[in-house]
């Protein structure tokens, strides 16, 4: 029963907590309003004050946790830490509540009141205070105990919630659309342009780029910090190799044995699987009915002789057209579910071993299925998996063995760092790795995180504590450190060659897009000028307004999709250069399309006049907070978010 009152009361607590959300706008907390007696963080009065009313920090926590709670329901596994940072709860928290302030104060001052007969009735509506279609109270207490929450605080959120309704009815009474609005908007979402354009990458023009060694010294004299040389060093180390030592794990006890089966059990796991073999008559995939019922004969005829006790592998190595499996007598071997295809798998995994199966059809024609084993899934019982334990026991000893191998030697050579003496004791030779950064694969060892931490960490002549990788355990040192430094000029030419020439395409760029343009406008053609200089000239195919910034095969660009749609045949020209991404692009108008008003019957006008029709009433209140939020008196607890709210 509470789980069936859990999932109906969240239904409806989300409808009136998150409705603004919903309508993009704020949303209604249920604890108690305007109490300023509670004392916050800093022992401030409330968290918020919006002119008259004080907001509880209380408020603001339930407010922030419905929040969370919503989007949590919303992205569920991508609910990440980044992705709640990135949606700034807390500011989002304190607009909610300073805009349902707002409207309140305002229902106030026009006289709107909710009458305890129109808050019972409203409640009264909700199915999950409901039971047989009628209002329980019992129920209704039930649902709101499982909350944690009073009738009363229910009762002045919903009344809450019922005065800002009826004053958003109240400002969007009589709003309407007109035909001129349908028909407009119509034409936004269904009149298209294609535009010429000329895209000018700056890496088309680094090979035109100039370079003399004046020019590098004085690029490299100014930039020297983009070629700084991180700091790199390199290692002395002994690799415990875990499998050295396996031949000194000889013995194990019966609690060793238990423990590691059990805790490994998901190793020992068998899976359903079956042993079969087939004969498969191959009908090809353009075949008639009359080669189809030839092949099916075929078949017949075969499945008739096995029942007649021919051998199955003889007859499949005459007959079947499977190549991989005829010279075996059709053995496909051991295979689970979901490894042959529908009909395949369904009629083998019901046969019973030695079982010869009827014809059975799939896209590739016409089998005869013998069922040889069946094995059950299960887990194998410790008596046969022993061999299998003792094999994985004895390697998880011995990589226990290693690594305390490796840290006696740490222990005894820690205070002289002697890596010498401690190879010498484990008869172990020592390896060198050449220099290497933090971001670089290691030498011998490869890329090992906790390695590379911790040897940028050592002093000269100290010894690493022994770090526990998939290869083994490593016991290290330095043999080399080079500091980050600023390298001589010949060391890095060909890096700073490369960033000149990037910087200075840019510039040439830009530059060959304002001769074009140029050039453009004098022709009064951009596909001519652009044929002229040798440019490609691009078209982005037919799109409308309705796309927002975006344009196709450039990009967005809000300023240059407003460009795009002012353009018009008396003036299709593009009148600037517009940096898009790395390059700059050139704009001309190829083609247009109207939108054609004779498709825009009675159904896409109906939908269109209610989109415009709540967009409307969405911007009557929006305009209205935007004008309470620039006369308000507003003042935040500087300990709830870091942001502002807007004004």
């Amino acid at each position: 029963m509470l789980r069936l009152i859990r999932t109906k009361q969240k239904s409806f607590i989300v409808r009136i907590v998150f409705w603004v959300i919903i309508a993009a706008f704020v949303g209604t907390v249920f604890l108690v309003w305007g109490r300023g007696g509670d004392k916050g963080p800093k022992g401030s009065s409330a968290a918020l004050q919006i002119n008259d009313t004080s907001i509880a920090y209380e408020e603001y926590q339930s407010a922030y946790s419905n929040l969370y709670n919503l989007y949590r329901g919303i992205y569920r596994d991508n609910f990440t830490p980044q992705l709640e940072k990135q949606l700034n709860l807390p500011q989002q928290a304190i607009e909610q509540l300073i805009d349902q302030a707002l409207l309140m104060q305002e229902a106030e001052r026009r006289g709107i009141t909710i009458s305890n007969d129109e808050l019972v009735a409203a409640i009264a509506k909700y199915p999950s205070f409901q039971e047989n279609g009628k209002f329980s109270r019992d129920r209704y207490i039930q649902v709101l105990n499982y909350e944690r929450m009073k009738p009363e605080q229910f009762e002045a959120g919903q009344r809450r919630q019922m005065l800002v309704d009826k004053l958003r009815e109240q400002l969007q009474q009589g709003l309407s659309i007109s035909q001129d609005e349908i028909e407009a908007s119509y034409r936004k979402e269904n009149d298209k342009i294609e535009l010429n354009f000329v895209r000018l990458l700056p890496a088309s023009f680094e090979n035109k780029v100039k370079v003399t060694d004046e020019d590098l010294k004085a690029y490299f004299d100014a930039h020297q910090e983009e070629f700084r040389q991180p700091e790199r060093i390199a290692l002395r180390y002994l690799q415990f190799d875990p499998a050295r030592y396996e031949k000194e794990i000889t013995n194990f006890s019966n609690e060793e044995i238990n423990r590691y089966y059990r805790r490994n059990i998901d190793l020992f796991e068998v899976k359903e699987q079956v042993k079969a073999a087939h004969i498969l008559i191959k009908v090809d995939k353009d075949a008639d009915d009359t080669q189809k019922k030839i092949r099916r004969a075929l078949a017949a005829s075969i499945l008739q002789q096995l029942n007649e006790g021919k051998d199955f592998a003889t007859l499949a190595k005459a007959n079947s057209d499977d190549p991989g499996s005829a010279s075996k007598g059709g053995e496909l071997g051991y295979f689970g579910r979901g490894t042959m295809v529908a009909p395949f798998e369904k009629a083998v995994f019901a046969m019973k071993p030695g079982e010869i199966s009827d014809i059975v059809e799939t896209k590739y024609g016409y089998h005869i299925i013998k069922l040889e084993e069946y094995i059950e899934a299960g887990v194998k019982p410790l008596a046969e998996a022993i061999d299998d334990v003792k094999k994985g026991l004895r390697i998880e000893k011995a990589r226990q063995l290693a690594y305390e191998k490796a840290m006696d030697a740490y222990n005894i050579n820690r205070k002289s760092g002697d890596l010498d003496a401690a190879a010498k004791t484990n008869d172990l030779g020592i390896k060198e790795t050449g220099l290497f950064d933090r971001s670089d694969a290691i030498d011998g060892i490869g890329r090992e995180a906790d390695i590379t931490a911790a040897a940028f960490s050592l002093k000269e002549g100290e010894l690493a504590r022994p770090v526990q990788t998939t290869q083994g355990v490593f016991l290290f040192t330095l043999k080399e450190r080079q500091p980050s430094r600023i390298p001589q000029l010949e060391e890095v030419k060909a890096a700073v060659e490369a960033a000149y020439r990037k910087t200075k395409a840019v510039d040439l760029a830009k530059e060959a897009a304002d001769k074009l343009l140029t050039a453009a406008l004098n022709k009064k053609s951009l596909k001519a000028a652009a044929k002229a200089a040798g440019f490609q000239l691009e078209k982005t195919g037919l799109f409308s307004s309705s796309y927002g910034a975006f344009v196709p095969r450039i990009g967005s660009s809000q300023e240059l999709a407003d460009a795009a749609f002012a353009l018009s045949e008396e003036a299709p020209l593009g009148k600037v250069v517009f940096k898009q991404g790395e390059g700059y692009i050139l704009i001309s108008l190829n083609q247009t399309e109207k939108a054609d008003l004779e498709k825009l019957d009675a159904t896409e006008r109906k939908k269109i006049e209610d989109r415009l029709l709540a967009q409307k009433k969405e911007k009557i209140v929006n305009d209205l907070l935007k004008k309470l939020r620039d006369s308000a008196q507003i003042s935040i607890d500087p300990s709830l978010a870091s942001d502002q709210p807007r004004r």
